[in-house]
Parts: C-alpha cells; structure tokens; sequence
C-alpha cells in the first residue's frame, strides 16, 4: 500500500478504512509506503499504530518503508520507531 500527501485529521479517516477492509479481507502481513508522504499527525500515527496492533493480533506485522526524514523524526520524537519496522526502501524499489 502506497501512501501520499498528508495524513491528518481529515484524511486518516480514509486512510482508516481502507486498512480495515486490507485487513479483514485477511492480509495481515503490511508494508505501507510513506515515501510519498509529507506530513503525518498524530491521528494518522494512530491510525497506523491500530492497524498495526490489529495485524500483529493476528500473527502479522504492519511495517513502515521509506519513510521522509520528518516523518523518520515523528517517529523517533514519539518512540514509535521501536514499534514499526520501518524500511529504508520504498516499495516500488525493493521490488526492483
């Protein structure tokens, strides 16, 4: 799943439902691609950090690649960089 823009307080909500539907279709193994991603509030960071409490639940993970060096600080600033995987790799370019 690949990721752009903003996730904030008015986009999360969407962001939210599509990773319920990802995950009740039974997909429990997840790479989110935030290298598109230029800001993140706390909403989203909660957003991700359900789903990926949701997916591990279920013996999965969540993981966070590519993530911009403000989005990288979010998560060291939160502490949340020891609760994700976060890849240095998008997506797209691991699959290369």
């Amino acid at each position: 799943m690949s990721l752009g823009g903003e996730i904030d307080l008015y986009t999360a909500p969407r962001l939210h439902g599509e990773l319920v539907t990802v995950l009740s279709e039974g997909h429990v193994q997840i790479v989110v691609d935030m290298s598109g991603v230029e800001f993140c509030d706390s909403t989203g960071m909660n957003v991700l950090l359900a789903a990926h409490r949701r997916a591990r639940e279920h013996g999965g993970d969540l993981e966070l690649a590519a993530p911009r060096p403000a989005i990288r600080k979010i998560l060291h600033v939160t502490g949340l960089e020891s609760v994700f995987t976060v890849l240095d790799e998008s997506v797209a370019a691991a699959g290369q």
